[in-house]
């Protein structure tokens, strides 16, 4: 004698039909939430870093030997950057040699990076008004976190000094 439970004796049966049916329910959703993701992925973030990372690579041991022969000249560059009016902002360095003399006859520039567009980026090149003191001003500069990226070069145009540094500005 088989006893059937009576909860069983009503339930529907499985068949492909309805199986197909929850699997492309199932995957409609997960395709449906890749493409929301996907949207805003690329409506929020530019997507290049780099334009050739082959010649980033090759270019590193380059970096290496630049940043170690500017850590052997010894400079001291201290960067200021103040708001003014307008929304605008002034920027000031000074830079002396290992021995704390002022650093003559180079040009600075300063390139304000922001970290998410690359549309709202300013380079700004500074002109030397003391020896060692070299300024400059911007007009119209947004608020908020920026990337600070200091050049310094000789008159012939190589570079002797880079720095980087991530600055806050406020309304």
């Amino acid at each position: 004698m088989t006893m059937t439970h009576p909860e069983l004796k009503h339930s529907k049966p499985v068949t492909g039909r309805t199986v197909l049916i929850w699997l492309l329910c199932f995957f409609g959703v997960i395709f449906a939430v890749n493409g929301v993701f996907l949207y805003f992925a690329l409506g929020t973030f530019p997507g290049v870093a780099v334009e050739s990372s082959y010649e980033a690579g090759q270019a590193y041991n380059q970096e290496i030997a630049a940043a170690k022969a500017q850590a052997e000249r010894g400079w001291q560059v201290e960067t200021a950057i103040e708001r003014t009016a307008g929304n605008g902002a002034a920027l000031s360095v000074t830079a002396l040699d290992l021995n704390g003399r002022p650093i003559v006859q180079h040009v600075f520039a300063v390139d304000l990076k922001h970290p998410t567009t690359e549309d709202l980026d300013r380079t700004i090149v500074l002109s030397e008004t003391a020896p060692g003191i070299y300024t400059g001003s911007i007009a119209d500069l947004h608020s908020g976190n920026w990337n600070l990226v200091l050049h310094g070069e000789t008159s012939n145009g190589e570079t002797v000094f880079r720095s980087q540094n991530r600055v806050w500005l406020a309304d």
